[in-house]
């Protein structure tokens, strides 16, 4: 195991309750309010610069450590901690080797200072200049600050290291919950407070029990910490050092004057990952509802289509004037067509059942039902109407005989 940090970087509770901010009348919570925020603009700037977050846990302890010299107060000749971030990012990149150009850096805390992701920065504008210069300026105050002790080692590495000896390192549950209780440390002065070794292990510890995962015991049946050169009681204080943060968190964001300008007024930074997943969320809902309103048409019309289809169906098959159905584009009960290559189909009433296609779907052989009964009803109806014309023709047949034969005897009699 690594050995710990030099014991300048390490306090106790009762030393950090006597930091400059706090002498100069911050009360504690206004600041570990300040500190985490200028932890939050740090990941928010790093996030926007694609920075690794080995980078960002590095900065964030030149925050921590350039705060327990110097204070927040400006009307103490303080430094504001956006401003320190700012410089703490820029120090970090250089010194983890992932440098990024000016430029980018300084367009980047504009436009997370004045909570627009999107602003347009101006190299000759006052605001670019003037964050640029602060940078450049508070550089050579931040490494007189940590001494010139720039070397870090984040508990990323540690955790690594350790997930390995447990066997958890497949363990995608335990790795992420570990991960980001190491994130989240960054945000409070743990790192003042705790060695990174002691961070990692209470990070791997809180993921036990989370996510209810055992961890084996070492040689000789040793327990798990003893093997890490820890001690639980550390792990235990550093867990609920961040079960108080959870609960007592002070980052609170508030919805009332998103776009403020100025980072000196204290406001709360809009979570820029938090707004763009927010944003992305909204996007993906109306593209859905985009989807199943034209699935709803597309369904709408294939019904209206497949009725009207129907319709037409049962229209074009249904009984003609001789009592005979139209041909159909089908083969007959055997298979065959006719001599002329045209499909022909015997007329419903004359087919039997084993003709009719045993795999017809329910609704096609309600429909050929009802076809058949209408051609049934049909050829009665015509039956009944040819007897009837067949009664009507002898009866008047018969009259008109009978007619000529009264008129036959009236003349007969006229001739007498």
């Amino acid at each position: 195991m690594p050995e710990p940090d030099s014991s300048q970087w390490l306090f106790t509770p009762e030393e950090l309750l006597q930091t400059p901010s706090i002498m100069d009348g911050f009360s504690v919570e206004s600041e570990r309010e300040g500190r985490a925020k200028g932890v939050n603009f740090i990941t928010q700037v790093g996030i926007m610069l694609k920075l690794p977050q080995y980078t960002l846990a590095t900065a964030s302890v030149f925050l921590h450590r350039f705060f327990v010299r110097h204070s927040m107060s400006e009307k103490h000749g303080g430094v504001h901690y956006y401003t320190i971030a700012a410089t703490s990012l820029y120090l970090a990149t250089k010194v983890e080797e992932n440098v990024r150009a000016m430029k980018p850096l300084v367009i980047a805390c504009c436009r997370i200072a004045q909570k627009n992701p999107v602003l347009e920065i101006d190299e000759q504008s006052k605001e670019y200049w003037k964050w640029r210069d602060a940078i450049l300026t508070n550089e050579d105050m931040l490494l007189e600050a940590l001494c010139f002790d720039l070397s870090v080692r984040p508990p990323y590495i540690d955790l690594y290291d350790q997930l390995v000896a447990l066997k958890q390192k497949d363990n995608k549950k335990v790795r992420n919950v570990s991960w980001a209780f190491i994130s989240d440390s960054c945000l409070t002065t743990m790192c003042l407070r705790y060695t990174p070794a002691e961070i990692s292990a209470a990070a791997v510890y809180f993921a036990a029990r989370s996510c209810g995962v055992k961890y084996p015991d070492g040689e000789g049946g040793r327990p798990w910490w003893d093997e890490m050169g820890v001690s639980l009681r550390d792990i235990r204080r550093a867990c609920n050092d961040m079960a108080d943060f959870y609960e007592n968190t002070v980052l609170k964001r508030t919805s009332e004057n998103e776009y403020a300008r100025t980072p000196e007024a204290g406001e709360e930074l809009l979570d820029h990952e938090e707004m763009l997943a927010e944003a992305k969320a909204q996007e993906t809902r109306q593209t859905r509802e985009k989807r199943e309103g034209s699935a709803g048409s597309e369904d709408s019309q294939n019904s209206e289509a497949s009725e009207l289809k129907v319709a037409r169906v049962l229209r074009e098959g249904s009984i003609d004037g001789e009592g005979t159905r139209e041909k159909l584009p089908l083969l007959d009960g055997k298979g065959a067509a006719n001599g002329t290559g045209t499909p022909k189909r015997k007329p419903a009433w004359e087919r039997s059942s084993s003709e009719n296609p045993p795999s017809s779907p329910p609704a096609k052989r309600q429909r050929t039902a009802e076809v058949e009964a209408l051609a049934e009803a049909a050829v009665a109806t015509k039956e009944v109407e040819e007897v009837v014309q067949g009664e009507g023709g002898g009866s008047s047949s018969r009259q008109q005989e009978g007619g000529t034969g009264e008129e036959g005897e009236e003349e007969g009699e006229v001739v007498d």
